[in-house]
C-alpha cells in the first residue's frame, strides 16, 4: 500500500481527537466568557443592592411627621374649676388635670373617663393665688401658692402593676414636704407668681408677693444618730422691685432663677448659694410694641422659649460674648402664626416643643433642626390648656367649649434637616453658629449635633495629605522603574513595593499611632529639614555623578544608579533627624511645637493630619505605583524607539511620548489611589485622634466618614436617628466614590481616545 493511501486511511482517526479538542476549547472559552459576564453582573447587582439598602435605612430620616386625631370628649369634672395644668404619664394611658380650685382629676387619656378625684387641703378663708409646675425630671412636682403667703407642694405619681398579665396604672398624689402649707412670705401677703424645683434633699421656691421676690429653700439634713431627717429653711428677699414681674422660672439644677417683667426684660440670678443670690446679667428679649405671652424651658433648661403677641417664638440661651462674659443670645426665632402664642410645651427627651396659638392652631417644632414638623387646626373654640406626652407621641388640647382633643403624633426623627446636616447651627451655650459632630451623651438633655460637614472635611483633608505624600513618590518611582531602571533590578524593586500593599492597614495605623506620632513630635524640626534637604541633596548628588570620571561611572551598570543613591539618601535622612534636637534648641528655644503655639498661635496635636498623611501615603503608594508602572512599561517599544531614532532625548521621549500614551493608565492609578485614601478606615482611626474639627492646619486632628462609622456604629441604637445618620454618612461616602470613579472613567476614556493614535 502506498504512503499516500496509508495517510488517507489514518487521517480520519487523527481528526476525531482534534475535533474533540477544538470542541473542548470552545466549551472552555464559552464557560470563561459567561463566567466573566456573570461575575461582572454580580458585582453590579451587589453594588446596586448596597445602594438601595443604604437608601432604605436612610429614607425614614426625611419622612414628614404626622398627626392624627384619636378622640374628642367632654372635660371630666367641668365644675371643678379652670384648668391650670394638663399632664400625662409615660404610657399615655392616664392624664391629670390641676384646677384653680385645688382639684386634681385623673382620667383616661383615650376616653376621658374619670379615674380619681382628689383635692388639696386649703384652709378656710384662704384662696389659691398662683400655681407652678416643677421640672419634668422632678417626678411631676407642682406647687399651689396661697393668698396667706404659703405654698403646698405635691406630686402626681403612677404605680404600674400587672394583675392577670394585664398592665394597670394606678394614679396617686404624694406630698414630699407634708400636706401642711409651707410659709414663704412671713407677712402673709398673697403669692402672685411662683416657681418651684423639688429634689430629693432640697426644695427651692421663688415667689412674688406684693413688690418683693422671695427665695426660700427647704433642705433636709440627716443627723448621724437621728432616725428622722430635719428640714432647714433658708429665706431671702431679692434686691429687686417685683412690680411688673410676669414670669419666674428656676432651672432643673436649682442654680439659676430667671425673672421676666412685662416690658420684656429678662434677668438671670445665680442662686447656687440660696442665702446669697446674685444678679448675673439681664437683657431685653422682646421687640418694641410686642408683649410676652408665654415662656418655658427647652429640654435641658439651657434655653428659654419665649412666645409673644406677634405669633413668634424665640430661643434664648446664655453664652459668652466678645468680652468673654455671659449674656443672653437669641440663637433662633420661629414665625409660628399671626396670632398670639397661648402655650409652649417642651418635649421631655428631645429638643422639640409644641406651640398653641390663640386661634387653636397646634404646631410641633424642633429647635436644633429649625423645622416645623406639624401644623394642625384643632377645635374651633379658644384653646385653654395643652400637654405633650413624655414620649412626645401624643398631645392633648383643651378648648373653651369644654372639650378635650387627643391626637397621636408620629415623629421619629425630628433632629434631621438639611440645615442640621450641612450648614452652621447655633447650638445651646455656644458663642456662635458652627459645624459640630457630637452624636451622643449620657443625658436626655443633650442636644444632638449631626453636622456631616466636619466628617466630609476630615475625609478630604486626610485624602489630600495622603495623596500629597504618595503621588510624587509613587508616580516618580513608577516612571523610573518602568523606563530607566535595569530589568533585573526592576524584577526585584517592583514585587517588593507591591508587597507593601499586602501589609494590613491596622498594622500601619498601629505603628503610626504608637511610634510615628511620638517620633515626629520629638523630631519635628528634623522632619521639615528632611523635606527640604532630601530633594536638594539628590540633585547635588546627580550633579556630582554627572561630573564623575567615566571610569567610575562605568563601574555601575546603566539602570543600577539607584543602588548608589539609596545609601546616600539614608545617610542624609539620618543626618536631618540627628541634628533635630540641636536645631530645635538653637532656633526654636527648645521645642518647635511650642514655638508654633507661642509665636504663630498654631496648636499641635500629637495625632494629626501630618501623621495620617505619612501613614496612609505608605498604604496608597503600592496601588498607585503598580498600576502606573504597568501602564508606562506597556507603552509599545516602537514608539520609544521611533522617538529616539528621530533625535529625541530619553527624557523628551518620556515626557512627550511615553507619559501621554500611558496617561489613561496613570490617571486610573491616581483615581484608584484616591478612592483607597477616601475609604481608608483603620489608619485614620488609629492615627488622627478622631477629633471632628474643621481646621486646615496639618498639625490638627480630624475624623473621616469611614472612621466615624467604624467608631460609632457598634454603640448606636438600631433604627435610632443616630443609627440612620451613620448610614447616611456611609451613603454619602458611597455616592462620593461612585461619582468620582464615574468621572474618572469618563476622563480616562477621553484620554485613551485622544492618545490612541500615537
Amino acid at each position: 500500500m502506498s504512503e499516500q493511501t496509508a495517510n488517507s486511511i489514518s487521517s480520519p482517526a487523527k481528526s476525531v481527537p482534534s475535533k474533540r479538542y477544538q470542541q473542548w476549547r470552545l466549551m472552555k472559552d464559552s464557560l470563561a466568557r459567561y463566567s466573566v459576564v456573570v461575575g461582572g453582573l454580580g458585582v453590579i447587582v451587589a453594588i446596586v443592592l448596597i445602594f438601595f439598602y443604604l437608601l432604605y435605612v436612610v429614607l425614614p430620616l426625611f419622612e414628614s411627621a404626622k398627626a392624627s386625631p384619636i378622640a374628642e370628649y367632654d372635660l371630666p369634672e367641668k365644675n371643678a374649676g379652670k384648668t391650670l395644668l394638663l399632664e400625662a404619664e409615660e404610657q399615655n394611658e392616664v392624664a391629670v388635670r390641676f384646677t384653680d380650685s385645688g382639684n386634681i382629676n385623673f382620667f383616661a387619656l383615650a376616653s376621658g373617663k374619670l379615674l380619681l378625684n382628689q383635692k388639696i387641703n386649703v384652709p378656710d378663708g384662704v384662696r389659691i393665688s398662683s400655681f407652678a409646675q416643677g421640672s419634668p425630671i422632678n417626678q411631676g412636682a407642682v406647687a399651689y401658692g396661697l393668698s396667706d403667703g404659703k405654698v403646698i407642694i405635691l406630686k402626681h405619681q403612677y404605680k404600674v402593676t400587672y394583675p392577670n398579665n394585664s398592665r394597670q396604672i394606678t394614679p396617686s398624689v404624694a406630698y414630699p414636704l407634708g400636706e401642711q402649707a409651707l410659709v414663704i412670705d412671713d407677712s402673709g401677703a398673697a403669692l402672685e407668681k411662683l416657681a418651684v424645683r423639688v429634689e430629693p434633699d432640697s426644695t427651692t421656691i421663688a415667689a412674688k408677693s406684693g413688690n418683693k421676690i422671695h427665695l426660700v429653700n427647704f433642705a433636709k439634713e440627716q443627723a448621724l444618730f437621728a432616725d428622722e431627717a430635719t428640714t432647714n429653711r433658708t429665706a431671702v428677699t431679692l434686691d429687686v422691685t417685683a412690680d411688673g414681674i410676669a414670669e419666674l422660672l428656676i432651672d432643673k439644677e436649682g442654680r439659676e432663677l430667671y425673672l421676666l417683667n412685662n416690658e420684656g426684660l429678662l434677668s438671670a440670678y445665680d442662686i447656687s448659694d440660696k442665702s446669697s443670690p446674685k444678679l448675673k446679667h439681664e437683657q431685653k428679649v422682646v421687640e418694641a410694641g410686642q408683649t410676652i405671652t408665654s415662656m418655658a424651658f427647652l429640654n435641658g433648661d439651657l434655653s428659654l422659649l419665649i412666645g409673644d403677641s406677634a405669633g413668634r417664638v424665640s430661643q434664648w440661651t446664655q453664652a459668652k460674648n466678645e468680652l468673654n462674659q455671659l449674656s443672653f443670645k437669641k440663637i433662633r426665632s420661629f414665625n409660628i402664626s399671626t396670632q398670639a402664642i397661648v402655650a409652649i410645651k417642651a418635649e421631655q427627651r428631645r429638643k422639640g416643643f409644641l406651640v398653641v396659638d390663640a386661634g387653636g392652631n397646634v404646631s410641633l417644632h424642633h429647635s436644633t433642626a429649625e423645622r416645623e414638623l406639624i401644623k394642625q387646626q384643632v377645635g374651633a373654640a379658644t384653646p385653654v390648656a395643652a400637654l405633650i406626652s413624655p414620649r412626645a407621641n401624643r398631645f392633648l388640647l383643651e378648648t373653651g367649649d369644654g372639650k378635650l382633643h387627643a391626637w397621636n403624633i408620629e415623629n421619629e426623627h425630628p433632629e434631621v434637616s438639611f440645615k442640621s446636616l450641612w450648614q452652621k447651627v447655633w447650638y445651646e451655650s455656644y458663642p456662635k453658629p458652627d459645624y459640630i459632630w457630637q452624636s451622643s451623651s449620657a443625658s436626655n438633655d443633650f442636644e444632638p449635633k449631626y453636622s456631616l460637614t466636619p466628617l466630609v472635611f476630615g475625609t478630604l483633608k486626610a485624602a489630600f495629605y495622603a495623596m500629597s505624600f504618595a503621588l510624587p513618590l509613587a508616580l516618580m518611582g513608577a516612571i523610573y522603574t518602568a523606563y530607566f531602571m535595569a530589568p533585573p533590578m526592576r524584577q526585584i524593586v517592583k514585587p517588593a513595593i507591591e508587597l507593601m500593599g499586602a501589609l494590613p492597614t491596622v498594622i500601619l495605623g498601629f505603628l503610626a499611632g504608637l511610634w510615628l506620632a511620638p517620633f515626629v513630635e520629638k523630631n519635628l524640626a528634623g522632619l521639615f529639614l528632611s523635606l527640604f534637604l532630601l530633594p536638594v541633596s539628590v540633585m547635588l548628588f546627580a550633579l556630582f555623578w554627572q561630573y564623575l570620571p567615566k571610569k567610575y561611572q562605568q563601574k555601575v551598570p546603566e539602570g543600577w544608579e539607584a543602588i548608589v543613591l539609596i545609601p546616600f539618601i539614608i545617610c542624609v535622612a539620618w543626618f536631618t533627624f540627628a541634628i533635630s534636637p540641636a536645631l530645635e534648641s538653637f532656633l526654636f528655644s527648645g521645642s518647635m511645637r511650642d514655638w508654633f503655639n507661642r509665636e504663630l498661635g498654631i496648636g499641635y496635636d500629637q495625632r494629626n493630619a501630618l501623621i495620617v498623611g505619612i501613614a496612609m501615603g505608605f498604604a496608597v503608594i503600592p496601588t498607585i505605583f503598580s498600576i502606573a508602572e504597568d501602564a508606562i512599561f506597556s507603552v509599545p517599544k516602537h514608539l520609544t524607539v521611533g522617538s529616539l531614532a528621530l533625535g529625541a532625548t530619553t527624557w523628551q521621549t518620556m515626557t512627550k511620548v511615553v507619559l501621554l500614551t500611558a496617561s489613561p493608565g496613570i490617571f486610573s492609578a491616581v483615581m484608584i489611589g484616591l478612592g483607597r485614601a477616601v475609604g481608608e478606615t483603620m489608619i485614620v482611626l488609629m492615627a488622627t485622634g478622631n477629633t471632628p474639627v474643621m481646621d486646615f492646619s496639618v498639625f490638627q486632628g480630624l475624623r473621616t466618614l469611614a472612621a466615624n462609622v467604624a467608631v460609632e456604629m457598634p454603640e448606636s441604637e438600631v433604627d435610632s436617628t443616630h443609627y440612620r445618620v451613620l448610614f447616611l454618612t456611609a451613603l454619602v461616602l458611597f455616592l462620593f466614590t461612585f461619582v468620582v470613579n464615574t468621572l474618572a472613567e469618563v476622563i480616562r476614556q477621553r484620554l485613551r481616545e485622544k492618545y490612541s493614535s500615537l
